[in-house]
């Protein structure tokens, strides 16, 4: 943790009381000229900190802000956030988790951009992100597991988007099979999963979260199929909060997906919490449309299905898409 965060987790700590500059000094090892430059920077970040003669200095308000500080005081993980590259404005976060995977960055590394102005979503898709309104993250992931089971961790990472949102934000959530999260029947969130491999051997897998937090309205021709969480719960989440708590659950859902190599310690969880599960729904290959019933994932990660004649039998999420009868979902 870097001193400037270290005084803010001091701060924190304290919130609503005073601290002295003296014991910053002597909790830190750092002069008071270090702690003055550091309060001054955090001031400027937005970080409402009063500086009282004799008393000290008392931190009143916390900006919603995803810069690496505030992410050092909130994070609850173990390795996720080993490093954290963090951007004003950005292309796009998943672009620079693999430039960074390409010059050796570390399993666990997380980027985090205030704004991403070219960001994807699955099929290629455009994903643009409003500026200080929502969230745009990235992990880099060398997980030690064969490639063909790198697609599950899209589902893992669903997971712990649905269960974060639900810790931080008090609203249930649900996922559309793979990785889109719903609220209110309509998408809060996206993900994409990206791999560097070589033959049968992952180099790296990245990982990208898209989060609707603090939008306030959308563009009419989106405005049928995507939300955000303030739009359904009127009142402003903290994003880093929201990071925060989503990585501490991918963390925990990870541990159980490379102990066991698949879903199957996670399954249910995640069936109870599809939307389409026991619904019919419309599988679109290429230009090929099929009813069927969807009945929820198998421990690969493959949606399975019945089909009219009652045969069961599972797609891949890679290769087809799904929507309900009457719309997306």
């Amino acid at each position: 943790m870097s001193v400037k965060s270290e005084v803010l987790n001091e701060l924190k700590k304290h919130e609503n009381t005073y601290i002295s500059g003296q014991e910053l000094c002597q909790k830190l090892g750092v002069s008071r000229t270090a702690v003055w430059k550091h309060i001054k920077g955090l001031k400027k970040a937005g970080y409402e900190i009063e500086s009282v003669s004799n008393r000290g200095y008392c931190l009143k308000g916390t900006p919603d802000v995803l810069g690496k500080e505030e992410m050092m005081t909130e994070l609850e993980t173990t390795w996720i956030g080993s490093e954290i590259h963090y951007y004003d404005t950005i292309d796009s976060t998943n672009l620079e988790a693999k430039r960074l995977a390409e010059q050796g960055a570390p399993h666990g590394t997380l980027v985090v951009a205030d704004c991403q102005n070219q960001g994807r979503g699955r099929r290629g898709r455009a994903w643009t992100e409003q500026k200080g309104t929502g969230i745009a993250m990235s992990l880099v992931l060398r997980p030690e597991i064969p490639v063909e089971c790198s697609s599950m961790l899209t589902l893992v990472t669903a997971l712990a988007v649905a269960e974060g949102i639900k810790d931080a934000a008090k609203v249930d959530v649900q996922i559309k099979w793979p990785n889109d999260i719903i609220l209110h029947g309509k998408k809060v969130c996206g993900i994409l999963t990206e791999l560097s491999a070589q033959m049968d051997e992952l180099n790296y897998v990245i990982v990208g979260i898209g989060i609707n937090v603090n939008i306030e309205s959308f563009p009419e021709e989106v405005r049928d199929v995507a939300t955000s969480l303030f739009i359904e719960q009127r009142m402003k989440i903290n994003r880093c909060l929201l990071v925060c708590k989503v990585l501490k659950f991918f963390e925990d859902y990870y541990k159980e997906f490379v102990e066991t190599g698949d879903l199957s310690k996670v399954m249910d969880e995640y069936n109870e919490l599809l939307i389409h599960r026991n619904k019919p729904i419309t599988i679109v290959r290429q230009n090929q449309k099929q009813e069927v019933l969807s009945l929820g994932i198998d421990q690969k990660g493959e949606l399975m299905v019945e089909d009219a004649s009652h045969e069961v039998y599972t797609v891949i999420s890679g290769e087809v898409s799904i929507r309900g009868i009457l719309g997306y979902i």
